[in-house]
């Protein structure tokens, strides 16, 4: 956030100094308050443009085999272009790279869920999906794994049969799905 500022006054500073260039060049006929509006315009411009590229930003930036199954959208009465417009600033991500099923179980992966949130913590959750039964349950320190890949004590959710990250964590071949 501190370098998003830093180069949103960065290029307000540039933007005057262009100005400011021109204004000399045009013999000094261009108005006065075109130097501080042509730079907080720009700065606006710029934090604009920052807040609605994070989301392909960061969606082109992850590593291959995490798949983005989610993103918000928001309008906020503080930022008035997002009622034209709509803001994402989070989103949720399966990563298909840490899938990991049980012989006894094959139906069931073991996966990772990443919230990605704009000037947050990445956080990353455990979840086991159970691909034939639509549901998942989140792994925590009460769940435990027996031998034969049943988990006790986890709370499992139901979910819809096309719900994207059931579908994200299921597509691997080694899950099994009717």
């Amino acid at each position: 956030m501190l370098i998003e500022f830093l180069a949103a006054v960065a290029l307000g500073l540039g933007v005057a100094g262009v100005i400011m260039a021109v204004n000399f060049v045009a013999g000094k006929r261009l108005p006065g308050w075109l130097v501080p509006a042509g730079a907080g315009a720009s700065m606006i411009a710029f934090m604009v443009w920052m807040e609605y590229s994070w989301l392909p930003r960061t969606s082109d930036n992850l590593p291959e085999g995490v798949v983005v199954v989610s993103a918000s959208s928001e309008s906020m009465w503080y930022r008035p272009w997002t009622y034209l417009k709509p803001l994402s600033l989070r989103l949720v991500a399966v990563d298909t790279n840490r899938n990991r099923t049980h012989t006894e179980q094959p139906g069931r992966v073991m996966t990772s869920v990443l919230l990605l949130g704009r000037w947050m913590p990445a956080r990353q959750i455990p979840v086991v999906f159970d691909c034939i039964n639509n549901r998942r349950a989140d792994l925590s320190a009460d769940v435990e794994l027996d031998a034969d890949g049943q988990l006790r004590g986890a709370r499992w959710r139901r979910l819809s049969p096309d719900d994207p990250a059931l579908a994200a964590a299921c597509s691997d071949p080694s899950a099994e799905r009717p």
